[in-house]
C-alpha cells in the first residue's frame, strides 16, 4: 500500500519545507508501528526545487484477521470472503487512512512550529495512489475530488492486461494535482479513501461522527456529494448518518450566518422548558391557530419555527390536516419534537401525515412551496429586525402559501404580568416586542408587497386598555394574485 505527496519550490521557499510541514525529516527513513503492520516514511527526492514524501504501509494479513474478528458490518467485505488472501495489503483503504492520521497527526491538524507561515499556504501538490479501490469507478473518484479544487486523473486498472476482453477492475491509479493547503489535502484523503473503498477494517462506533466532522470541517458541508460521503464513511449506519447530516446542515447554516453553531442551535432553553407556564395562554394560542386554519380550509400546513412540536402534535389530532410539516433551525428542538410525536409508534397512515426537517427562514427553501397554509407562531420576535425582510421574502415571496398566520407578543400587555419587571421582554431571546400599531403597520406593508390581504385577531383575554397578550395576523393570498400565479 503506497502513497506519495510531491511539491515544488524556489530558493526562497524550498520544496523541502514539506518535511517540516509533515514533521518528517527528508534525510531519515522512519518506521512506525500500526495496529495491523508497519508504516514507512521516506523521501525518494528532496531538494529545493522538488520534494516527494512517500508513505509505504506494510500490512500483516494474519494480524488483520485476528484483530478484525467480530467487527460486524464495519469489517472489510473482502476480508470476510477471503481472510488471508485479499487486496488489503496492496490497495488504499481505511488502513491507509488510519496510517495517515497516525503518522502525519500534527500535519493533519495544521500544526508546524518550525514553519508556521507555511501552514496555511497553498502549495503546488501532486498526490499519487497507485492502487485505489473505487466502488463507483473513475467517475465517482472525479465527483468526489474535483469539487475540492483538485485536477483528477483516475485511470482504471485492467483486470488482466493479457485479457483485455475481461474489462477493468474496480481499482484506479489516482493522481491529484492542485494548489492546496497541506492539512486540508491530508484531510481529503483521510475521509475519501475509505469512502471510495466503501468498507472499513474496524467497527464504526458513534465517535466516528466526530472524526468525520473534524476532518470535513470547511469542505464537507458544501460538498455536492456530502450525503454519499457521510453514508459511506459511516458504513451506512442509519442512525450515525442521520446525526452527522443534521450536524453538517447546522454547520452550513451557521457558516452562512457567520455564527458559532451553538448560537444558531438555540431554540431550546438550556435551563427550562420553553412551554409557557402556566399553560392557558399557550393552549389558547394553539386553539386560535387551529380555528383559523380550519376557517381557511387548509389541509397541508407548514409550522415554520416549530420548536418542540407542540402545535404539530395538536394538528395531528385533527384528521382534516392531511399533511403537517414542522421545520426549525435547531436540531435540538427537532429532536425534542420527534420524541414528543413518537412517529415510530404511529400507524403507517398517521406517520405519513407528519414530517420534520431542519431549515432556516432566513433563506428561500423549495421544500416549503405548494402548501395551503404556513404558521409563524411566536417566531418573528426571535429575529433581529434587519433579518425580517429575509424571512418575509422566504415565506411570502418564495414559498407563497395561500394562508399565513403570524402570532407575536403584544408588548402593551406586558404591564399586566405581575412577575415581569418593567421594560423587560417576556423571553430573554426576544429581539423586539411590538405594540398593536407596530405589528399592524408591518403586516399591512408585507401584505401590500406580496399580494395578500390581512386581518387581525386577539389571542387570550382582550383587555380594553392594552389589548390581548398575543396578537395574530391572518394573511390570505388575494384572489387576483392567486389566479395570476396559476395562469403563469
Amino acid at each position: 500500500m503506497f502513497l506519495t505527496i510531491s511539491t515544488t519550490g524556489t530558493p526562497d521557499r524550498p520544496a523541502t519545507d514539506l518535511g517540516f510541514l509533515l514533521h518528517k525529516h527528508p534525510d531519515n527513513a522512519q518506521v512506525f508501528s500500526t495496529a495491523q503492520g508497519r508504516a514507512h516514511v521516506l523521501y525518494p527526492e528532496a531538494d529545493e526545487q522538488r520534494c516527494t514524501a512517500a508513505l509505504l504501509l506494510e500490512i500483516d494479513p494474519i494480524a488483520l484477521v485476528r484483530k478484525g474478528k467480530g467487527k460486524g458490518r464495519g469489517g472489510a467485505p473482502d476480508t470476510a470472503l477471503a481472510q488471508y488472501v485479499n487486496d488489503r495489503p496492496y490497495a488504499a483503504s481505511s488502513l491507509l487512512a488510519v496510517a495517515l492520521s497516525t503518522v502525519f497527526k500534527s500535519a493533519l491538524r495544521g500544526v508546524c512550529s518550525a514553519r508556521p507561515e507555511r501552514v496555511g499556504e497553498r502549495l503546488p501538490l501532486r498526490i499519487e495512489v497507485p492502487a485505489l479501490p473505487a466502488r463507483g469507478g473513475a467517475a465517482l473518484v472525479t465527483k468526489l475530488f474535483e469539487p475540492l479544487g483538485w485536477s483528477v486523473t483516475a485511470e482504471p486498472v485492467a483486470l488482466d492486461t493479457r485479457f483485455p476482453e475481461w474489462g477493468d477492475s474496480r481499482y484506479v491509479r489516482l493522481v491529484l494535482e492542485g494548489e492546496q493547503i497541506l492539512a486540508e489535502a491530508l484531510r481529503h484523503l483521510y475521509v475519501l479513501l475509505p469512502v471510495l473503498d466503501d468498507a472499513k477494517h474496524y467497527w464504526v462506533a458513534p465517535d466516528e461522527v466526530d472524526k468525520l466532522l473534524r476532518a470535513g470541517a470547511g469542505w464537507l458541508p458544501e460538498h455536492p456529494e456530502h450525503k454519499l460521503i457521510t453514508s459511506r464513511y459511516l458504513s451506512r449506519r442509519r442512525s450515525l448518518t442521520r446525526e452527522a447530516l443534521e450536524r453538517l446542515e447546522l454547520a452550513r447554516l451557521a457558516d452562512l450566518d457567520d455564527l458559532p453553531a451553538e448560537e444558531v442551535d438555540n431554540a431550546v432553553d438550556e435551563e427550562s422548558d420553553t412551554e409557557e407556564k402556566p399553560v392557558p395562554l399557550a393552549v389558547q394560542r394553539r386553539e386560535a391557530i387551529i380555528d383559523a386554519l380550519r376557517a381557511a380550509g387548509a389541509h397541508r400546513v407548514l409550522d415554520l419555527g416549530c420548536g418542540q412540536g407542540q402545535l404539530v402534535q395538536a394538528l395531528l389530532k385533527d384528521a382534516s390536516f392531511t399533511e403537517i410539516v414542522g421545520t426549525d433551525v435547531s436540531m435540538r428542538a427537532l429532536s425534542i419534537a420527534a420524541r414528543r410525536l413518537k412517529p415510530e409508534r404511529m400507524g403507517e397512515r398517521q406517520a405519513r401525515r407528519v414530517r420534520l426537517f431542519q431549515g432556516s427562514l432566513a433563506y428561500t427553501d423549495k421544500r416549503l412551496k405548494g402548501y395551503d397554509a404556513a404558521v409563524l407562531s411566536e417566531v418573528i420576535e426571535h429575529l433581529d429586525l434587519p433579518r425580517l425582510p429575509a424571512l418575509e421574502y422566504a415565506v411570502f415571496g418564495s414559498a407563497r402559501p395561500t394562508t399565513v398566520l403570524v402570532t407575536t407578543p403584544n408588548v402593551e400587555y406586558n404591564v399586566r404580568w405581575d412577575t415581569l419587571p418593567a421594560g423587560h421582554a417576556r423571553h430573554g431571546d426576544h429581539r423586539f416586542e411590538w405594540t398593536r400599531e407596530e405589528f399592524r403597520a408591518w403586516a399591512h406593508q408585507v401584505a401590500e408587497r406580496h399580494g395578500y390581504e390581512v386581518g387581525f385577531r386577539p389571542v387570550g383575554p382582550d383587555d380594553p386598555e392594552v389589548g390581548p397578550p398575543t396578537q395574530m395576523a391572518v394573511f390570505t393570498l388575494t384572489t387576483d394574485t392567486a389566479k395570476g400565479e396559476k395562469a403563469a
